[in-house]
């Protein structure tokens, strides 16, 4: 698996290069792995930095890094785990960036993977990023399983596409499917870590997974990127963690349970000053009258899920706009408002139209510092809220 001089230099050489492109240039028995090395050393020099600095990592031919974890989220996970553990078994080993991570915290190190292709990148890939301790297993995770005595952690990030290539998202579907082998993973270590797509219902997880101690909704960027659920045996109700890491290093953290999401909040019959858009992951999280009710902000309606206060809230976790005018969007208003005003960004949030049909119907190029929100009100008004970034 490793890379001769030649194939490194040829990789070095062309690297900025559009893959494609060298397809056409090139040919040659190995141009289908050089490209491959390419096209996985381009991508992971912005999803997982660290590993881009290791110019001797190979990648698969067939390389996808759709469902892989980025670096920043992979540190995040690291965040979760109590340093100095005994042992981690990640079953669902794939590409090996969250295992390359979480690994150096632990004394052993197992990774579980079905595809043998994978398992001889990984032995190569964790040699080179110092894992000496990395113990590779070719086999199905439910195979491994029987053979486990107790770990500290276990992780697993089940596939979710079938046979056939589509995307899946509910437990049943994804592989390994968890919800026949939850009750055993508990018991076999003292905390499991699952990572599920965004797309996934929580509420329903919750309900399918059984034991879930604790629900993390991870923002990358205001982009909601993954969900980890966190097993333990004796688990009780479950805490939520909605989290939106920046790429400086920041972090957007709101915990909550049911019982406090379900203390209704304040509405506002009039917006105030300012309006207030939750982070993605609040909004996955479903943590609407919390974000409410800590951050002293009343709702616009139930379902707009946009926030107003006549005092600013600086540490609101989200985006904040002051509300320069409110408008009902007759034909009147909305021709008086385009008068003065060419370029907006619209964002439609419990409006009977959307953000290409207000586009449509006003002429409004995207761009510029004006902002507007489309939404209801609740007392049922249809309104538009016209401002800018605090």
């Amino acid at each position: 698996m490793k890379l001769s001089q030649t194939q490194q230099a040829f990789i070095r050489a062309h690297e900025k290069e559009v893959v494609h492109d060298l397809a056409l240039r090139y040919s040659g028995e190995d141009m289908p792995f050089l490209l491959a090395q390419i096209a996985g050393r381009q991508k992971a020099e912005k999803k997982m930095p660290f590993w881009h600095h290791h110019p001797k990592l190979v990648y698969p031919v067939h390389l996808s890094l759709e469902q892989a974890s980025s670096e920043v989220t992979a540190r995040y996970k690291a965040t979760l785990i109590s340093p100095g553990g005994a042992l981690l078994v990640d079953l669902t080993g794939g590409l090996g960036v969250d295992f390359s991570i979480l690994a150096p915290h632990f004394e052993r190190a197992v990774y579980v993977e079905r595809d043998e292709t994978l398992c001889r990148l990984a032995a190569h890939n964790f040699a080179e990023l110092g894992l000496g301790h990395a113990e590779i297993r070719h086999m199905e995770s439910e195979a491994f399983l029987p053979q486990l005595e107790q770990a500290d952690l276990i992780y697993l990030d089940p596939a979710r596409r079938d046979q056939e290539g589509r995307r899946v998202f509910r437990i049943e579907e994804c592989s390994p499917d968890l919800s026949q082998l939850a009750g055993v993973l508990t018991g076999k270590a003292q905390r499991v870590m699952i990572k599920y797509s965004p797309m996934l219902d929580i509420s329903l997880a919750v309900q399918t997974l059984g034991s879930v101690s604790e629900v993390q909704v991870v923002s990358v960027e205001n982009e909601c990127r993954e969900l980890l659920f966190l097993l333990t045996k004796e688990a009780g109700e479950p805490l939520f963690h909605a989290v939106n890491l920046k790429r400086n290093g920041e972090r957007e953290h709101l915990s909550f349970t049911w019982e406090e999401e379900g203390r209704e909040a304040a509405y506002s019959l009039t917006p105030g000053r300012y309006l207030y858009e939750p982070n993605a992951s609040i909004l996955k999280a479903g943590a609407f009258n919390t974000v409410a009710n800590r951050y002293a902000v009343e709702k616009l309606h139930s379902n707009s899920h946009l926030y107003t206060s006549d005092r600013l809230v600086c540490d609101f976790p989200g985006r904040i706009f002051t509300i320069d005018e409110l408008l009902i969007p007759n034909r009147k208003n909305i021709r008086q408002f385009l008068s003065g005003t060419k370029k907006a960004n619209i964002a439609v949030r419990n409006f009977p139209m959307s953000v290409a049909e207000i586009r449509k119907k006003t002429g409004l190029e995207e761009g510029g510092e004006t902002y507007l929100f489309a939404t209801t009100l609740a007392d049922g008004r249809k309104v538009w809220i016209i401002g800018g970034k605090a």
